[in-house]
């Protein structure tokens, strides 16, 4: 292992570029990684289950449409539901067979709540639709325009986070022109070891789908973060990187060095500013598994219809890393890694300090799930009961972000929204290190969680209350003006009729019996002139409710 360290330092220093500067970040812990046990064994794939549960929210963003109906047959790499808006994804059949229902299911999500799936059951024959075999081996001669449009019909989201649709990421980038490329390939979280492996097998697949990364973005320089604890992989990247513009930059193994704003400091130096983007400073971060699967769809026309999973834990006869069919059973997954029942405490999907405990085992894989810890009991016990702060400051040390975690946990409990936007709870990545560090146990991360979902939750009520305010408001104008119009056109026809009777009559007329022309005129102007002043009152009173409104 030292010989093979040593080799790749000397390989390293001989590379472009490699005598760059190296920055850090704030904050961060080193806990232990515990990765070792799943990377003994190469990817296996799983295999084809008698039926896959597909969630039609496998990304941020709104979810997608159901385009299948129940007892429709459908073909392996067929759109079954389209991306709703802009950030929204597409989601494809991952194998043939009939669709038996669309209804609420159990999904790996925090809330643990059920979520609307499309149910197939599969065939067994993997049949795959009819273009499947149309590849494009050259994709040089294609442009940029054609080649985003194909990763948004592979239905490509971020493999490595909260799954943000990857074709609006490169189109931000595109229109703002960024200078650097950064491919997330840190996998920081302990236990978790899906890139790595992914990397030790697939290195040349992930060198071109840099290329094609390269072709679309025009970028100035290209950077492959990877921590130092991985000389496997980074072996693997060095050989079929040799000779080109990729940079490797090796950084220092520290959590959660593979957070996108950690990694673009410690590569670049600079800083995201507060409430802005990576591309907002020239970067684009994307993670290396998203990266294959661009190669998937852009080489040999895939849509991403798998993804590697690293399933471990104590509980587990043979941890390794499995490549499995998107709606896969993550208790089909866990049986074939030998999980012991009775010693298993949990289920965790992702990693120990970001990922969140499942409500059962007959949740499926999806888009980002990255891994499956089923943990014993000794392994990670319980969390204790959470005590009362103590004021140590131990939590300010360790975040990456910079924020005052004990503040925002004051807030967050006594539900000042105001303050906790003030200290910038949106910039939390949820990372864990606070907690990790808490003498008291406090469940930080879970606090902030609930906070963000009660702010958006008060958001969306303030934008429909919006728009229900506004739909009165512009009724109310325009019964204004109806009523405003009405009595304009009474007057003028009182005063036609009046003009006419003065013309049939030739008598004399007693001056109190009918009015003169020029008090038909007043009238006339007082009826209008009241039914303008109260059309402005009604804009005057929404002129004052939007201004004095506050924005959150």
């Amino acid at each position: 292992m030292i010989g093979t360290l040593r080799d790749m330092r000397r390989r390293l220093l001989r590379k472009p570029g490699w005598q760059r500067k190296r920055f850090d970040f704030a904050g961060g812990i080193h806990p232990p990684i515990n990765k070792t046990r799943s990377l003994q064994e190469p990817i296996l794939i799983a295999p084809l289950p008698k039926q896959l549960v597909l969630p039609l929210s496998q990304h941020i963003g709104k979810p997608s449409l159901p385009l299948v109906q129940i007892g429709e047959q459908v073909l392996k790499g067929q759109l079954i539901a389209a991306a709703d808006g802009l950030l929204s994804a597409q989601l494809h059949a991952p194998s043939s067979g009939s669709v038996s229902a669309i209804e609420l299911r159990p999904v790996p999500h925090t809330s643990g709540l059920p979520d609307m799936c499309i149910i197939l059951d599969c065939d067994g024959k993997d049949k795959w639709i009819k273009n499947h075999k149309l590849k494009n081996e050259s994709y040089t001669g294609l442009s940029a325009d054609y080649l985003i449009h194909q990763i948004f019909e592979a239905g490509i989201s971020g493999l490595g986070g909260a799954g943000f649709p990857t074709e609006r990421k490169i189109t931000s980038s595109v229109q703002r022109k960024i200078n650097t490329l950064i491919i997330n390939a840190a996998e920081c979280e302990p236990y978790i070891s899906a890139d790595e492996a992914l990397m030790r097998e697939r290195a040349k697949e992930i060198r071109q789908g840099i290329e094609i990364l390269q072709h679309i973005l025009q970028p100035q320089q290209c950077l492959i973060g990877i921590e130092d604890t991985k000389p496997g992989a980074i072996e693997q990247l060095l050989l079929v990187t040799a000779g080109s513009d990729i940079e490797i930059a090796v950084i220092p193994t520290k959590y959660p060095s593979g957070g996108e704003k950690q990694l673009i400091r410690l590569l670049t130096g600079l800083e995201v500013p507060v409430g802005k983007l990576p591309v907002d400073i020239g970067c684009l971060c994307l993670n290396i598994g998203t990266v294959y699967a661009i190669y998937r769809a852009i080489i040999c026309a895939e849509p991403l219809i798998s993804r590697i999973t690293t399933v471990t834990g104590a509980a587990l006869d043979r941890p390794r890393n499995v490549e499995a069919l998107l709606g896969t059973p993550a208790a089909e997954l866990l049986a074939m890694c030998g999980i012991r029942d009775s010693t298993v405490s949990r289920l965790i999907v992702g990693g120990p300090l970001m990922g969140f405990a499942a409500s059962g085992f007959d949740i499926p894989i999806i888009k980002t799930t990255n891994c499956l810890l089923a943990p014993s009991v000794e392994e990670l016990p319980p969390a204790p009961p959470a005590e009362d702060c103590i004021h140590c400051g131990l939590c300010v040390e360790v975040c990456p972000a910079g924020l005052l975690p004990q503040q925002l946990n004051f807030y967050s409990q006594d539900g000042n929204h105001e303050q906790t936007l003030k200290h910038n709870l949106f910039d939390c990545i949820e990372c864990g290190a606070c907690a990790w560090v808490c003498p008291s146990h406090i469940p930080l991360v879970q606090v902030y969680r609930a906070e963000k979902s009660a702010i958006l939750e008060q958001q969306a009520t303030r934008v429909r209350a919006d728009y229900w305010r506004n739909r009165f408001e512009f009724r109310q104008i325009r019964l204004a003006d109806l009523a405003a119009e009405r009595e304009t056109k009474k007057a003028e026809r009182l005063q036609a009729q009046r003009n006419s009777d003065n013309a049939e009559e030739t008598g004399a007329v007693p001056g109190a019996a009918r009015k003169t022309a020029e008090q038909l005129k007043t009238e006339i102007q007082a009826a209008v002139a009241r039914a303008q002043a109260k059309k402005a009152a009604l804009n005057q009173r929404k002129n004052d409710g939007s201004n004095t409104e506050g924005h959150t």
